[in-house]
């Protein structure tokens, strides 16, 4: 049971509600994530607002990707399982649902930002020239960098809101390698 109670959509009211149903509205359900985070209506619209720019960037498979890199470092069991759901659906395979959390992947490019997520949540930014000059010799421009900075802060947001709760997993239950 989570340490931190998730909202109930249908009893929320206000700003909370509206975010809430929007969630349900781009997801088609509202994950225990979403709920946990409505406990807190700023936080949730904070959350909510970034989801959907960061989804303006990046394609699917590649954001997936990085929040597959990220859960694997930051530990984060919740985010694992949601986006190894989410990663299938956006196109990665079996294979590359386990090989991004290492940073390798059949494909070169996203192979190169999984890496480079992990790098970054490892160096807590520090990545230096190096790592820089891999992910752009994969095909990255510097927009699409920061565009992999913002997905990997909100994975570490939403990584360290269900560690912190304990969030409930309400997806296939998928454990970081040890």
């Amino acid at each position: 049971m989570s340490l931190i109670a998730a909202i109930d959509p249908v009893t929320a009211s206000g700003a909370t509600k509206e975010l809430l149903d929007g969630v349900k509205k781009g997801l088609g359900v509202v994950p225990n994530l979403f709920r946990v985070t409505a406990q807190s209506p700023a936080a949730l619209e904070g959350m909510v607002a970034l989801h959907g720019a960061i989804g303006k960037g990046l394609d699917a498979k590649l954001r997936e990707a990085i929040a597959l890199a990220t859960a694997e470092v930051d530990g984060c069991d919740y985010c694992l399982s949601a986006h190894t759901y989410l990663g299938k659906r956006a196109g990665l395979s079996d294979g590359d649902l386990i090989a991004t959390r290492q940073g390798e992947a059949s494909d070169p490019k996203v192979a190169a930002v999984a890496r480079f997520a992990r790098r970054l949540v490892e160096t807590r930014g520090h990545v230096g020239a190096a790592a820089l000059a891999e992910v752009r010799a994969a095909g990255f421009r510097d927009g699409e960098i920061i565009d992999v900075i913002a997905n990997v802060a909100w994975s570490t947001f939403t990584n360290y809101v269900n560690e912190v709760a304990e969030t409930d997993i309400d997806f296939a239950p998928v454990v970081r390698h040890r």
